[in-house]
Order: structure tokens, then C-alpha cells, then sequence
């Protein structure tokens, strides 16, 4: 129980980014490993917790062939999934997927209230400015590593999380 209301306070199913968090997704970085390249990667700041934080970023697949996000793995958590958001009988719930399809010649963007890495037993709060590492493991280009900028913590919102705990 207390790592779902943990959650819950974490995440919101409608966000707008905020102008600070818009300023650290600007701010980062822009990297490339074969013809996948990865824009955009920012996370919330935790607001003094520890348990879960998210992973959030733009993936475009500059390639002529299907790609899959199939993991990811950071040294400030004990766990790293992707994970997705869906409807179940009125509300709204994360689960994890197995991977995150990339299209030939399209992008994937994980977003608040869509695909998303979750990270599990943070080493530390996530402090706005601050900035992590986060591998993720393509099945085609294989890995790519990107620095993560901290933004503001977002607006707090329903979210049941307990299949995770």
C-alpha cells in the first residue's frame, strides 16, 4: 500500500510539460546508435521519494527496418521496465510490456500517460537539475546510452500501480 500511494503521487494521467521540465527536455541530449536516435530524455523530480521515478523521451528510427526498445538499465535504480498505461474498467493503470515497438522511419515517444520507463528503488530522490544515466537495449541497434536532465515534479493524479509492488 505504501508504494502505491507512493506511486499515485508520483504520476498524473493528463499532463502538460510544465515550462521547466519543457527547458530540461530541451537541454538534453541527442544520441545515436545506428539508425535509432534518442531526443528529449527527462524525468520528473521526485519530490523527496525514493521508491519509483519515469523515464520519459522521443525515439526515432531513421532506418529502413523495424526496431524494438526491449530494455533499460541505470545505475540510480535497482529495476528499470517499460511500461505502458491502459483503461481497465474506468481506470487508468500501468503495465509492463515486454517491449516498445519502433518503427521503419517513425518515431516512439514516451510521454506522461504513455509508454514510459519505470524505475523501481531509486539510489536517491530525483532532484530537479540534476541529470542520470540510462541504457536502453535495442534488439536491432543494441545499446545506447543517454543522460536523463531531472525536471519539475508534475501534477499530482490517479494511478493504480499495485501489480508492481
Amino acid at each position: 500500500m505504501k508504494h502505491t500511494l507512493a506511486l499515485i503521487a508520483l504520476f498524473t494521467l493528463n499532463i502538460a510539460v510544465s515550462p521547466a521540465n519543457a527547458a530540461a527536455m530541451n537541454m538534453a541530449e541527442t544520441v545515436t546508435v545506428g539508425d535509432i536516435s534518442i531526443s528529449g530524455a527527462w524525468s520528473r523530480s521526485s519530490a523527496g521519494m525514493k521508491n519509483a521515478g519515469a523515464a520519459f523521451m522521443t525515439i526515432t528510427n531513421a532506418g529502413n527496418a523495424d526496431d524494438r526498445l526491449v530494455a533499460a538499465t541505470t545505475p540510480v535504480a535497482k529495476k528499470a521496465e517499460l511500461h505502458t498505461h491502459l483503461m481497465e474498467n474506468g481506470v487508468m493503470k500501468m503495465r509492463q510490456v515486454k517491449a516498445i515497438d519502433v518503427p521503419a522511419g517513425k518515431t516512439a515517444e514516451l510521454k506522461p500517460g504513455g509508454l514510459h520507463v519505470m524505475l523501481f528503488r531509486l539510489s536517491d530522490t530525483f532532484e530537479e537539475g540534476a541529470h542520470y544515466p540510462l541504457t536502453l537495449t535495442f534488439e536491432k541497434a543494441g545499446n545506447l546510452t543517454v543522460m536523463v536532465h531531472i525536471g519539475k515534479a508534475g501534477a499530482m493524479g490517479e494511478m493504480k500501480h499495485e501489480d508492481h509492488m
